[in-house]
């Protein structure tokens, strides 16, 4: 599959302004390495600024393993060491200087960050990439999405199988025994673009676009690498792509960084920072 020329050109006199600003809602004292690896993808799949709204008490540890291209926000936080609903101003202030907006990759599920993680959702208008605590902050809660709906928002879900089934209230194996007529159903029902990811990872929207994997392997089920593909989808979107371009390019490149990392490392010894190296040679391979 080859990239589009959108993201392969580049004008002469283009500037980082012109390729996106990414903002991620990303961390905790547990998890600071997903929004490394959320960061870092985006960063390597071409973005123009990638900032990272973390937890201030953690700020100081990620600067040290951060890539040294990302800006970090530091903002208030709980005891725990995850993000408090008092940083919900400076977020949305922030938001308007950005283009795109990640929120979930390891901010926990500490309740006082679940309540903002709702909050950011209702009220930033920014394209938005949803994953891990921020799609465990939906379940039970998919009526923000409804109302997001009217505002005809561009929003992108990447659950995992596990993820989708607490969206819905039903079993892994129902997810699984229905993967198409499952994913599709939640982007017709709220307007929204599904990755439900896994083995054939599945792209779909409400407006009936359907795209369903063919590369990846085993070796990527590791932790991190969801994070990875977030980044990925994100850059996309600030590179102007439309959503479900963007999640169905960022799908394929993803799982292809995968194979190549795999190539080297085998699937055994994969990990996600693996997949963030091999991005360039991925993009080579589709231009």
């Amino acid at each position: 599959m080859r990239l589009p020329l959108r993201l392969l050109q580049r004008s002469p006199d283009s500037h980082k302004g012109d390729f996106g600003h990414i903002f991620i809602l990303a961390g905790s004292a547990r998890f600071s390495g997903a929004a490394v690896l959320c960061a870092g993808a985006a960063m390597r799949s071409g973005s123009g600024m990638v900032t990272l709204g973390i937890p201030k008490g953690i700020n100081n540890a990620v600067i040290k393993i951060k890539p040294l291209e990302v800006i970090t926000l530091p903002l208030p936080e709980t005891q725990e060491k995850t993000l408090s609903l008092a940083g919900l101003k400076k977020i949305y202030d922030f938001s308007k200087k950005t283009d795109v907006l990640i929120v979930g990759p390891g901010l926990s599920q500490n309740k006082n960050t679940q309540l903002l993680i709702r909050k950011v959702i209702s009220k930033i208008s920014k394209p938005m990439v949803i994953d891990a605590d921020g799609l465990n902050a939906l379940a039970g809660h998919l009526n923000i999405l409804k109302k997001n709906a009217k505002r005809k928002l561009k929003i992108i879900l990447t659950p995992h199988p596990g993820e989708m089934a607490r969206l819905l209230d039903v079993s892994v194996r129902e997810v699984q025994e229905n993967r198409k007529k499952v994913a599709q159903k939640l982007a017709c029902d709220y307007n929204i673009t599904v990755v439900l990811k896994g083995s054939k990872t599945i792209v779909t929207d409400s407006e009936g676009n359907f795209y369903e994997n063919r590369t990846g392997n085993p070796g990527m089920s590791s932790a991190g690498t969801g994070d990875v593909l977030s980044g990925i989808i994100a850059s996309f979107l600030g590179q102007k792509l439309s959503v479900f371009e963007a999640a169905k390019y960022a799908v394929y490149l993803h799982g292809l960084a995968g194979d190549l990392a795999a190539k080297d490392k085998t699937q055994l010894g994969l990990i996600a920072s693996d997949i963030i190296e091999n991005i360039p040679r991925a993009i080579k391979i589709c231009s």
